[in-house]
Order: C-alpha cells, then structure tokens, then sequence
C-alpha cells in the first residue's frame, strides 16, 4: 500500500484523535501530503486546542510524512475555503 497515495493530498476532518487520526497516519503512510483538520473541541463542542492536531501532526512526521493543521470549521463556507486553499498550496510544493 506504500505510495499508493504518492502525490495526492488528503483532508482529514477530526484528525486530532480517535478514527481521525488514524485515517490521517495510514493516509500518510500511504504516501499523501495530510491536510489535519481539527477545531480541537470536545465531543459537547465545548473548548478549542489545537494540541490535538499538533500531536497527529507529529506522528506523521515521525513516520516520515508531511502534514499541515487547520483548526477551520467545515460548518462555515468562507473556513471551507481556507481549507480548499491549502489543498492548493500543498500540492504546487509536490
């Protein structure tokens, strides 16, 4: 399964932990660039850290891949589109 995502990027919504963040580490394994998109709230919505994220991003790197954090909503159009943008900019840095 290595390289099967080579020059992909994959967004990754609640990859600050739990199943998120799983799927981010093996989409990175697999190859892709890992947009983590986490607003680092609890399950009540309550709070916000992006320690989550920062920690999904460091397993990544560890095992060699490369990943970016965005703590925007995807509830909100003008977060999405923040999101799309580093879509973007990760894959002219391929």
């Amino acid at each position: 399964m290595a390289g099967m995502l080579e020059g992909k990027v994959a967004v990754v919504t609640g990859a600050g932990g739990g199943i998120g963040r799983e799927i981010a580490v093996a989409m990175a394994r697999a190859g892709a660039k890992v947009i983590i998109n986490d607003i680092g709230a609890s399950l009540a919505g309550e709070g916000r850290s992006a320690t989550p994220a920062e920690e999904t991003k460091q397993l990544i790197e560890e095992g060699g891949g490369a990943a970016q954090i965005s703590t925007d909503s995807v509830a909100e159009w003008s977060s999405a589109q923040k999101i799309a943008q580093a879509v973007r900019g990760l894959l002219r840095h391929s």
